[in-house]
């Protein structure tokens, strides 16, 4: 009996003593654990970036006239109507390739109803819009020396087929307010405003009162357009319808100008009207941008038949936009010219070539040409 009452004490105390043991792991584990925790959570950094980039980059490319003579319309007619499409074929890959491309309607697409015609006094038919939209062109700029040719209704008729094609447009309007509402297009991140202007028109006034109807050359109204355009845009674009025609280098009236619109925001110039090509180059301005200028982008379609006249190009330019903690900027990289000529025979079969397939040898001498202000500048 008392044998038994030893075990069962003895049983007792070596329970308590393991239950007190087990307690004491846990708490020491507990504690290792929180101690642990403790010291990872102490080593924990945490890293913030003191510099966060983001570059985006598009494309633009521009050509210069589109002017329709007798010649190009009477080749280009149909049974049912007008096909120019031929005529861009074999330059449509180049057209196309860029985000954007914009060309110089000079002629009026008035459209065939209100009676077509040729110089002096241009009217051209809606099919050469469907022809330059399936060619790959995005914008249309059409201020120029032949906006007010045939009147306000080829006006009217021009831009509301160029809206029912879904064609962008700038340098003519309807209205006041759709004059002052700046063109822009957004492609990869990058905003692109449009504004065109020409230096007269052929002498024939604007209606009283419908300023709108063409945008005139004036240096307070083209700054005043420049300072809304870069509020609403990353890369304002202005073409400007000037120069002496067919002068191949370009006066101290266009660099003053173009030098006017850079330093008021201009990041690329585009010009036209003078027929033939002209250098290109960069103009660095007082805050420190360098905006792109091309005096001339010559003849893209037109029957006349002077060498240089026939030759025009395909401008290439590239845009690349950086933005990180301080703030926004703008490089224009990479510019490039793609000389172009216009082929026809006893005025017909027109079709635009790439000029080194015609002639390698005064493709070259369009390069150093162009070329001449900007050894960079590259042909493709």
């Amino acid at each position: 009996m008392k044998t038994n009452i030893f075990l069962t004490a003895f049983l007792c105390l070596l329970i308590v003593l393991l239950l007190s043991a087990c307690a004491a792991s846990g708490k020491k584990a507990t504690q290792e654990n929180d101690k642990v925790t403790f010291d990872s959570r102490k080593d924990l950094v945490t890293i913030t970036p003191q510099k966060i980039t983001k570059t985006t980059s598009a494309s633009i490319s521009a050509i210069g006239d589109i002017l329709i003579h007798e010649a190009l319309y009477l080749d280009a007619k149909t049974e049912n109507g007008y096909d120019f499409n031929p005529v861009f074929e074999k330059v449509k890959p180049y057209l196309e390739k860029s985000d954007i491309t914009v060309a110089n309607s000079e002629s009026i697409i008035g459209g065939s109803e209100i009676g077509l015609s040729t110089y002096p006094s241009f009217n051209s038919p809606f099919e050469v819009g469907d022809a330059l939209k399936n060619a790959g062109i995005d914008v249309v700029t059409m201020a120029n020396n032949h906006t007010l040719d045939r009147g306000e209704k080829a006006i009217v008729n021009a831009i509301n087929y160029w809206d029912q094609i879904g064609m962008a447009h700038t340098g003519s309007a309807l209205s006041a307010k759709d004059s002052d509402t700046i063109l822009t297009l957004t492609k990869n991140d990058i905003t692109f405003s449009f504004l065109s202007y020409t230096y007269g028109t052929n002498g024939v006034p604007t209606p009283a009162g419908k300023d709108y109807l063409v945008n005139r050359i004036d240096k307070k109204k083209i700054k005043e357009d420049l300072k809304r355009a870069k509020e609403q845009s990353d890369v304002a674009v202005i073409s400007l319808h000037f120069g002496q025609e067919y002068e191949r280098m370009p006066n101290d009236e266009q660099k003053d100008l173009a030098h006017f619109a850079a330093e008021h925001g201009a990041d690329i110039i585009l010009g036209s009207h003078t027929h033939v090509l002209q250098p290109a180059e960069w103009i660095e301005t007082a805050d420190g941008r360098k905006s792109f200028v091309i005096y001339s982008l010559g003849n893209f379609l037109s029957r006349q038949d002077h060498l240089y006249r026939r030759i025009g190009g395909i401008l290439h330019i590239n845009v690349e936009k950086t933005v990180d903690a301080n703030g926004t900027t703008i490089q224009l990289v990479e510019p490039a010219v793609t000389p172009t000529y216009v082929k026809f025979s006893n005025q017909k079969n027109f079709e635009i070539e790439l000029l080194e397939n015609v002639d390698p040898s005064i493709n070259k001498d369009i390069q150093n040409h162009l070329s001449a202000w900007m050894k960079e500048l590259k042909f493709e």
